[in-house]
């Protein structure tokens, strides 16, 4: 008879959300956060629009989930703020009960170019520390697979130890569908004595337009393979989905086998590919 895993063998698990804009959106988000409530995640996070256009959004959704006995994380961009505005939301989200927060540098103002900026991570997770202490769990991100605007994998690789450095207590990946590229990542990491946990993050496969334009945007790579049977599977969305969930368990088991510390799904806010993947794994269901 098989035996469930301890808790201390149990891999930390984490959602992402986005602040819905209607209150037909707010409803969806509480039946989704329902839903994968049930596997008991560490917590959940909820993004925050470039230059902090979310701000308002983000608030109330994390005050949704935290009024229904949900951990909840926010995530924080330096974007335009000055040093006051962000103190005065790190009181606010304080006073909420938060206790965890996704540090991130934000996207880059119009203009900029690809070209790094004074406001980026490393100030804002000096900037937490400075007004807040050792009150928050600081998460910030990670690019296996190398951030779009990084000269080279050693100068990413330089920020990200810079981030930690600043007073970071984990990070999240970018997503990727190559665990290779997340094996690389860790072993780099070490070599540059980089040892806080590096939690993968994972974006569940259910359309292919969608999975080709966010992946291009945000610079993960799609492997050909991946790209062509997506391709081939895009007018059935029952089989598309179905092989989608095959393809990320795999993934997902291959990354914790190798000894990643937990996931973090992207869910786009929504719950059947995330809890299908999860459940098959067999650690939450």
């Amino acid at each position: 008879m098989s035996q469930h895993p301890s808790t201390a063998s149990i891999p930390r698990l984490s959602f992402e959300f986005f602040p819905p804009r209607t209150e037909g959106g707010k409803a969806s988000l509480g039946r989704v956060a329902e839903k994968l409530n049930q596997l008991q995640p560490a917590f959940f996070s909820c993004t925050y629009g470039a230059g902090g256009s979310t701000r308002d959004g983000t608030c109330e959704t994390v005050k949704q989930l935290l009024d229904m006995g949900i951990d909840a994380a926010p995530h924080l961009s330096i974007g335009a703020d000055d040093e006051q505005q962000t103190f005065a939301l790190l009181d606010q989200y304080r006073d909420m009960g938060v206790r965890r927060i996704v540090a991130l540098r934000g996207d880059l103002p119009s203009g900029m170019g690809r070209t790094r900026i004074v406001n980026n991570a490393e100030s804002l997770v000096k900037r937490i520390r400075a007004h807040s202490g050792d009150h928050f769990q600081l998460e910030v991100a990670a690019y296996p697979e190398t951030h779009p605007d990084a000269r080279s994998p050693a100068e990413d690789l330089r920020f990200f130890s810079e981030k930690v450095n600043a007073g970071a207590n984990g990070a999240i990946t970018q997503y990727f569908f190559n665990p290779y590229a997340y094996f690389d990542f860790m072993d780099r990491c070490s070599q540059a004595g980089i040892d806080v946990p590096i939690v993968p993050g994972i974006l569940p496969i259910t359309n292919y337009e969608g999975l080709i334009r966010i992946s291009e945007k945000c610079g993960a790579d799609v492997p050909r393979w991946l790209r062509k049977r997506l391709e081939e599977l895009q007018e059935d969305e029952a089989g598309l989905k179905s092989f989608g969930v095959d393809v990320i368990t795999r993934l997902c088991e291959d990354l914790l086998a190798a000894g990643a510390p937990g996931l973090h799904f992207y869910t786009l806010n929504r719950w059947g590919a995330s809890l299908a993947v999860c459940k098959n794994l067999g650690h939450w269901a």
